[in-house]
């Protein structure tokens, strides 16, 4: 931002890898296409659904019989995508089609690779177009071209292929994050390494990170308040779990801190001591980082630690549980 008065903006990146078991349903259905293979599932109508469904649409019985399909079909309905987004199947005009492969009943959504939508038309017939190694993933099938394919094939043995059993999707968010002008203030006080707040005028609550209402009364909390960077731990917990992304290696503390001279508690990490000491009515001080590392962040507080202090009674901080 050029203008020091001005709301701060900034990009918002938010991702994470989604790992998810398919069952003997789906495992079987993209075990398949890691074989560049297309199976369906029959229901107790005896019509063939692709990608195969868990139960069947009418009793709700679970479904077991999977029949091979043709890797051609023809283009139910479409419609053309004229400006691709990120993680689209291209970055280049495309079509998406609902295609009933042969031997199926259901249609299965995928895109369509053409030049321009004067090629694509209802009733037209299309193959699918194989990636170079698949792995067991709906994007085996790149997409689908006009033409007729090889039907059916006769691919390897089901025996040489180990079973496909999870899958792993990226799933990401980018965003523009506008900061409100409380929350602008609280930032660039936070750039100086200083904590601020804002009070609620009826009820004199102070909220930390700072809210532009109070949530009791419903009216804009005015007074901005600046706070101390110690407090005391109200609850916690103890991670003890890895997962993907984790910055720290467990065990480790992620308690609730609330800040001397605020109402309302906020999330951060306790380190600098052994997980089992951390309690309910710990003393605890912000450890900031190096200065030529700050930013305009919450992320210029690493941790907090504790003060050494005595604990705080209960009876001090049990409203704010």
């Amino acid at each position: 931002m050029t203008v020091e008065n001005a709301t701060l903006a900034a990009p918002l990146d938010i991702g994470f890898d989604y790992t998810r078991s398919l069952g003997p349903v789906l495992g079987a259905f993209m075990t398949g296409l890691a074989r560049r293979r297309i199976v369906g599932g029959r229901d107790s109508a005896g019509r063939v659904h692709v990608p195969p469904l868990e139960f069947d649409p009418v009793t709700a019985a679970p479904l077991d019989e999977f029949v091979p399909v043709s890797d051609t079909g023809t283009v139910v309905t479409w419609s053309w995508c004229a400006q691709p987004v990120a993680g689209q199947p291209f970055d280049r005009p495309f079509a998406w089609a609902l295609v009933r492969l042969d031997g199926a009943d259901t249609a299965l959504l995928h895109a369509v690779d053409v030049a321009g939508p004067a090629e694509m038309r209802t009733g037209m017939r299309v193959h699918a177009r194989w990636a170079a190694s698949p792995v067991g993933h709906i994007r085996d099938i790149e997409a689908f071209v006009p033409g007729e394919g090889v039907g059916v094939p006769d691919g390897p043995d089901a025996d040489t292929f180990a079973p496909v059993t999870m899958i792993i999707t990226p799933v990401d968010v980018h965003l523009e994050h506008s900061a409100s002008p409380e929350e602008t203030r609280y930032l660039r006080a936070i750039a100086e390494g200083r904590l601020i707040g804002q009070r609620c005028p009826v009820c004199r609550q102070v909220y930390f990170p700072p809210r532009s209402a109070c949530p009791i009364d419903g009216v804009p909390t005015t007074a901005e308040v600046e706070l101390p960077d110690t407090g005391v731990v109200t609850t916690f917990c103890v991670v003890n779990v890895p997962f993907l992304g984790q910055r720290i290696a467990p065990p480790y503390v992620a308690a609730y801190i609330l800040l001397d001279g605020a109402d309302i508690p906020f999330l951060h990490l306790v380190l600098g001591c052994d997980p089992a000491e951390v309690r309910m009515g710990m003393r605890v001080r912000a450890v900031w980082r190096p200065r030529e590392e700050w930013g305009v962040t919450p992320a210029n507080v690493a941790h907090f630690e504790p003060t050494g202090e005595p604990d705080a009674p209960y009876e001090t901080f049990e409203r704010h549980l």
